[in-house]
């Protein structure tokens, strides 16, 4: 950190309660956001209340600092960017404040999609709806009046906000609604007071208008939605001024809003959507006007591209979707009755498909899943189009035109011969029922002759646009990539917006460049490095053995620890468009568990892409990953893989993470702590020497205590009994160590740590399922552990040589024809993902991977070819299962529940309360147990309340966790699946739950 920022991290910690941040590694997380462009800030404060953003305000006006106001940096045009101080809403802000019967007041890092849960629940909810809903904080949609697909039905968030309490760049605060204009001029004392200087704002600003009006009324905007420029055109009406709807689509370019009150809506009774499949992008956009007779409350529009994509990823729109559609229009009614919703679909199928003869074929959604599906189509995939391989990637500059809705099928046309000229292809999404179109041109921004394309592009299409009568924004605000087109869609109204920004911002000092352009700005100024900067790249290391790490100066390289080069590492981390979905802590997803019970930018896996890429193409040194900064954020990435799972485009953080993690373990080694927790196969080894004293210490309190100062694990951590014997030392006693069989099902057996050590009647089941399945099983004696603890803490060194014993040990059994089955998700996926990342040039390593899986997936594909016996005993009793983190890593989807369904008088609950917490040994220690808790308490909660006699779950962690916070028996599934057959005994507190009785098997569709 220099100096300077030294300096003013040091005074504002001083002034503030909420956390300053002003070191390199923090302010780089800041540079950039969902848009395509990159500044590096010079601090970030985090306030706690609207006092901190007073004394942040007053520190910077005082020191001509630069503010910048940031919700969820979901925005798409750099709005949030600056080389200033960046005002982060999103940690602490997030009260909502009070809750009336038709208002809400919250404070601007409350979530749009939170708030509106929570409305939920009262019958209410905010209209406006932004397509990142689920992280887009409040303050954010008054920003950029953010809108969305239900304008139709709801209007922008203009129309709602009734009231703001807002900060000015001096410090002062106000509490802005409607107010009287002043009808003399206002005595201002040398200190004015906020009264002084409100009744100052309204009366400058009401002088401005009143004297511009002809200027106002002659750039009128005629699209439905505008969110470029200032909003000028209907605050001053009857002698009153609303300055709440002027500040709404400001930007934070005139004050800083901390507080909103907004109205809230009924929610409908009742909706339903109807898909309209067109021939031709024409078709489609002339059906809209005809679609709008029957006042839908959304239309929205989607092209070929969008559709191919969607279609690739999800076989449920293969199935509704043909091949040959051009464009599908989404069109939902609301109504009292489900009978009046239905009525409204058929009228409207009826008239573009049989009146007007549009639209080639219609589907409608007659029930929530289906209506639930078909706004999956609109929500979901415009950020996977980053899925999509190649140098060109869809850029957001062009992204939020907006024209009148009868001008639609001339400007579509419009934009695809622009298109064609450039040759350039382009994903659209669109609300076309608002006019408003979301156009994504693919470009490659590493070329000087495509960002020249760019300008071309947003020329063009924006001369049109005005032609028309449009905008250039019509929900996400002017931000870097519109401001320098501002003057040309607004001419001599430019200069009125000048002086606006001085009447309440004399300085400059609240968010400049935004809004009112400044000389020379051009869009392609700032935009985001994506290339690696190759003169201080690290190069590719030998897949056996990595070179040491250098440790010396910022000019020094540091050498890759995966096998991987610069450019594959480079993409991986490019991929990242940040597009914030990766900060949601919505109900049903799982992304970033340690997000989700503490939000804050470095735990959000955007910014650990956001890290490693800043390394590669320079803006950090590269010598960054040694440094102890980026070792905490990236050891907040506990390596569950969900982030990679449920990002739209398929980051691969937890890779990125193992590599910087492995970069600063070969330079610095690990503490005592981790060291030990990342072998802890090694203590558990020495601790089954003696069982029962082992067992004796991990009961005994004094022993805990010692053990949490010597190891780092918690005292409060029930732990597992060891077994009395190991299940590998008593294998001589088994006939099972030679691979001689030639049977048809035939596997090998890969037992992980807990199995091995802990749960040996684990093994014993699932040997007895897999002989009462005629499957021939094998077990190579010379195995290891998985190593995925060393993997995860970046202890990688030992993880290559145990991933080279490993497959050594294992890959015979798979040329012989036998596949490799483990009980334990983590281990399955070690072998499949983890070790081809480290021995890339291993032969075997691959050929390993691909014939690896989980013991309940392989006992699925049996019973899909008809080899699985079905002579099942009935089960009377409920059973809650946990899908653990690491099988959906592995996107086999749930073998152990359709398993477990198959067994008569089962009743299987799939309980979706997101991660356990445990995260492997991550919970084990001492200064994780309370955040693991917090991150497992939701399911935690529905096992113990909930109507189940019985846990299940494939992680031995994850049922570590569910164990020691309920009282019911958490079992591996395949426990329960012996006990079906009558093969093992289950737990005697299971007994008076269970009654045993023959019955014929039923068996489930293979869904």
């Amino acid at each position: 950190m220099d100096p300077e920022r030294q300096r003013i991290e040091e005074d504002l910690r001083g002034l503030v309660t909420g956390q300053v941040h002003c070191d390199d590694v923090t302010v780089q997380q800041y540079a950039t956001d969902a848009s395509s462009y990159e500044i590096c800030p010079i601090g970030v404060v985090r306030p706690s209340s609207t006092d901190d953003v007073v004394a942040t305000a007053r520190y910077a006006s005082d020191h001509g600092l630069p503010i910048h106001a940031r919700g969820a940096g979901s925005g798409l045009a750099g709005g949030a960017l600056g080389r200033g101080l960046v005002i982060d809403f999103s940690r602490n802000m997030r009260r909502v404040l009070q809750l009336r019967p038709d208002t809400v007041r919250v404070q601007a890092g409350v979530v749009h999609g939170e708030l509106n849960r929570l409305l939920a629940t009262h019958g209410r909810v905010f209209g406006p709806d932004p397509a990142r809903s689920a992280v887009t904080t409040m303050g954010g949609v008054a920003a950029v009046n953010a809108t969305g697909s239900h304008f139709l039905r709801y209007g922008t968030p203009r129309d709602h906000i009734r009231q703001m309490r807002v900060v000015l760049a001096d410090g002062t605060v106000l509490d802005v609604g409607r107010h009287p204009v002043p009808t003399t001029a206002p005595v201002i004392s040398d200190t004015p007071s906020p009264d002084e200087r409100l009744r100052e704002l309204v009366w400058s600003v009401a002088g401005l208008i009143d004297r511009n009006r002809g200027t106002i009324r002659a750039t009128n905007i005629h699209s439905h939605v505008n969110s470029s420029g200032y909003h000028l055109s209907d605050v001053l009406e009857d002698g009153e001024l609303d300055l709440a709807r002027l500040l709404v689509g400001s930007e934070g370019t005139l004050a800083l809003a901390t507080e909103l009150v907004v109205e809230t809506q009924d929610l409908p009774t009742e909706t339903g959507c109807a898909m309209l499949i067109f021939e031709s992008l024409d078709r489609a956009a002339r059906a809209v006007q005809e679609v709008l007779t029957l006042k839908p409350a959304a239309c929205d529009l989607m092209d070929r591209r969008h559709l191919s994509l969607a279609r690739e990823l999800d076989v449920r729109y293969e199935l509704l979707i043909p091949g040959a559609a051009e464009a599908v229009l989404l069109v939902e009614h609301f109504g009292a009755t489900r009978e009046e919703v239905e009525q409204k679909l058929e009228a409207t199928v009826d008239l573009v498909t049989n009146v007007t003869r549009l639209a080639a074929s219609a589907h409608i959604a007659t029930d929530e899943t289906d209506n639930a599906l078909f706004w999956e189509l609109a929500q979901r995939f415009v950020p996977t189009l980053h899925r999509l391989q190649g140098v060109r990637r869809a850029v957001p500059f062009v992204e939020d035109m907006a024209v009148p809705v009868g001008a639609l099928p001339v400007f579509l046309r419009h934009l695809q011969d622009v298109l064609k000229r450039e040759q350039v292809t382009a994903s659209l999404f669109g609300h076309a029922g608002h006019g408003q179109l979301h156009v994504r041109p693919f470009l490659d921004l590493a070329n000087p002759n495509e960002k020249r394309r760019m300008e071309r592009l947003a020329s063009e299409l924006y001369e049109k646009v005005w032609l028309l009568g449009g905008s250039i924004s019509g929900e996400h605000g002017d931000g870097l990539s519109r401001t320098p087109f501002v003057a040309g869609q607004y001419g001599p109204l430019v200069n009125v917006f000048r002086e606006l920004k001085r009447i309440f911002d004399p300085d400059g000092v609240l968010n400049p460049g935004k809004v009112v352009p400044e000389s020379g700005a051009r869009m392609i100024h700032h935009l985001r490095q994506v290339l690696p900067d190759v003169d201080r790249a690290p190069a590719k290391t030998s897949g056996d053995s990595p070179p040491p790490a250098k440790t010396g100066g910022a000019g020094q390289l540091v050498e890759l620890q995966l096998a991987w080069d610069v450019d594959q590492m480079a993409h991986a981390a490019r991929s990242c468009n940040g597009c914030a979905a990766c900060r949601t802590r919505a109900p049903g997803t799982r992304m970033c568990p340690v997000n989700r019970f503490a939000p804050r930018e470095e735990a959000s896996p955007r910014a650990k892409a956001n890290l490693m890429r800043a390394v590669l193409t320079g803006q950090l040194p590269p010598d960054t990953p040694l440094q102890d900064a980026l070792k905490e954020v990236a050891d907040l990435c506990v390596h569950c893989h969900m982030c990679r799972i449920e990002c739209p485009a398929n980051v691969d953080i937890p890779r990125l993470m193992v590599e910087a993690k492995g970069q600063y373990v070969a330079s610095n080694g690990l503490d005592v702590y981790d060291w030990l927790m990342a072998r802890i196969d090694l203590m558990i080894r020495v601790a089954g020497r003696l069982p029962r004293l082992s067992n004796w210490l991990f009961g005994n309190p004094q022993a805990r205590w010692i053990m949490e100062k010597l190891l780092g694990i918690s005292q409060a951590r029930k732990l597992p009994k060891l077994a009395p014997r190991s299940f590998m030392k008593s294998l001589s006693r088994e006939q099972r160590t030679q691979p001689d069989s030639d049977a048809e099902n035939r596997v090998a057996l890969f037992i992980d740590t807990f199995a091995n050590h802990f749960d040996t009647e684990l093994v014993d089941a699932l040997l007895k399922v897999l002989e009462h399945n005629n499957v021939d099983v094998y077990i190579p004696p010379s195995q290891h552990q998985s190593g995925m603890p060393l993997i995860g803490s970046g202890s990688l060194s030992h993880a290559r040589r145990v991933a080279h014993r490993n497959v050594a040990s294992l890959v015979e059994a798979v040329r012989l024809g036998y596949k490799v089955i483990c009980t334990e998700p983590t281990a399955v996926l070690a072998v499949v993902r983890e070790y081809p990342a480290l021995l890339a040039e291993d032969e075997d390593v691959r050929l390993l991977a691909d014939n690896t899986q989980d013991a309940s997936h392989y006992l699925w594909q049996l019973h899909q070819r008809g080899g699985l016996a079905l002579d099942f005993e009935y089960q009377d009793y409920e059973v809650a299962y946990h899908v653990p983190c690491h099988l959906r890593a592995l996107e086999v989807g749930t073998p152990s529940a359709n398993l477990l369904r198959l067994v008569p008088g089962l009743t299987v609950h799939q309980i979706e309360k997101g991660c356990s917490g445990m995260a492997g040994t991550w919970g084990l220690k001492r200064k994780n147990y309370r955040n693991s808790l917090r991150i497992g308490l939701p399911l935690i909660s529905e096992v113990r309340d909930g109507p189940y006699h019985v846990a299940t779950t494939e992680c031995s962690t994850c049922a570590m966790q569910i164990d020691g916070g309920t009282h019911k028996p958490t079992l591996h599934p395949i426990k329960l699946l012996a006990a079906a057959y009558g093969l093992i005994d289950l737990p005697e507190s299971l007994s008076a739950k269970t009654t045993v009785v023959a019955a014929e098997p039923q068996v489930p569709s293979d869904e």
